[in-house]
Order: structure tokens, then sequence, then C-alpha cells
């Protein structure tokens, strides 16, 4: 199954405020292991970006002014997410910021069925508790010592991280085979190493029961 991590970068919180986007990144994940597939763009977002903005992320009307503007990217963007769910961290801001530049380009908005929100995820399985991503990280044990200012494929990176364990996922699936065998995938950089666990079969099955029951009649403590 794939999905797609996202995070956006804007010039400030509000789009009632005309507040646009100044980054889109994207992560695609194959069975929750990222693959090479990436999305990434700086954008022009034809306005100024707020102090509180800036102070974020760090990109300046100066670096920005150069960059392409949404409705330049905003088919291969779509094409890209495609018949995928995505995961966001806070989905109502990024949605909400994304769903307002497909508008502006006379785009059709994203569907918010297709979209798991990890802030919610986190809120559910950690209530009373801190659920923001540097705070996921820190309960995970999750390096994100490179997150200085916040930027859109770094936070992607680790919320695919966070992702992973707020599922409980914390292990590679399992793919049930034919021959009574469980195949687990590792992916270690371009190469992926495979581990076969032979099933038991019924006979071994039904003795060990039979041994079970006969032996732990036995008081060992």
């Amino acid at each position: 199954m794939k999905e797609i991590v996202l995070d956006t970068e804007t010039t400030g919180l509000s789009v009632r405020d005309g507040h646009r986007i100044v980054e889109i990144g994207c992560i695609e994940l194959d069975n929750l292991i990222p693959t090479k597939n990436i999305f990434h763009f700086y954008l022009n977002p034809e306005r100024k970006v707020s102090e509180k903005a800036f102070e974020v992320h760090g990109y300046s009307d100066e670096f920005l002014a150069t960059k392409q503007k949404f409705a330049d990217i905003a088919d291969e963007f779509l094409d890209f997410i495609n018949d995928k769910k995505i995961i966001i961290h806070n989905a109502e801001f990024d949605i909400g910021h994304l769903n307002n530049e497909l508008t502006l380009v006379g785009k059709q908005k994203i569907n918010n069925s297709n979209v798991i929100d990890t802030l919610e995820l986190a809120r559910n399985k950690f209530p009373g508790s801190g659920i923001s991503l540097d705070a996921l990280c820190k309960r995970f044990r999750i390096d994100n010592s490179k997150r200085e200012k916040h930027t859109a494929l770094i936070d992607c990176e680790l919320l695919a991280k966070v992702y992973i364990n707020l599922i409980d996922q914390k292990e590679p699936t399992l793919n049930l085979v034919e021959n009574n065998e469980t195949k687990i995938s590792f992916s270690s950089g371009n190469s992926d190493y495979y581990k076969k666990i032979v099933m038991p079969t019924e006979n071994e099955l039904l003795e060990h029961r039979n041994f079970l029951k006969k032996n732990l009649k036995k008081n060992y403590f």
C-alpha cells in the first residue's frame, strides 16, 4: 500500500488573511517503507512572508521571489498524491492551505477522507501528553537534531518515523506465503534483506499443546 507523508510551510497561519504556501514536501511510503519518490518545491507565494513565519522556516521574500508559483506545479502535485492516503501532522492547517491554492488555480480540492492526521492519532493514543512533532520524536526516541528550522522534507522524514510508531508498526509487516513460511522484508539503503521463518506443522502444534498440558501441571515455583 502506497501512502504520502506531506508537509507545507507558509507565509503565515491563516488562509483568511491571504497567506500562501512557500514550500511543499512529500515522501512516498510503500508498505511503510520510504521509496525514492519525493515531491519537493519552494514556491513564490506572490506576497510577503510574515515575521513569525520567517522565524519558523527562514525563507525570505528574496529567496522565494525566484521560485515557481503553485499554478506551475499543481498538476504534478495532484498526480503525485493521486489515489494515495496522505499522512499529515495537523492536517487541518495543511489541507486548508492546499485547498486554498487548488481553488485559486481552478483545481479540485483534496478530499479529507483520503487524509490521516497524525495529530489526531497522537491525541487519541496519548491524551493529555505533548503531541507536537518534536514531542513525539522525543517520546519515540527519533533523532530530530537536524530540525533547527521547520523545513518540509525534514519534517516529512521525521513524521514518517512518528507515523510508523503511532500505528504500532515498529517492525516490517509480515507477508504470509502459501508454503507455510513467513517472509520479513527489511529495507536498508538500496537493498532488501529477507529472513525465512518456517511455520510449525499441525502435528508439531498438537505435540506442543500436549507437552504443555502435561508439564504445566507441575509447580516450577
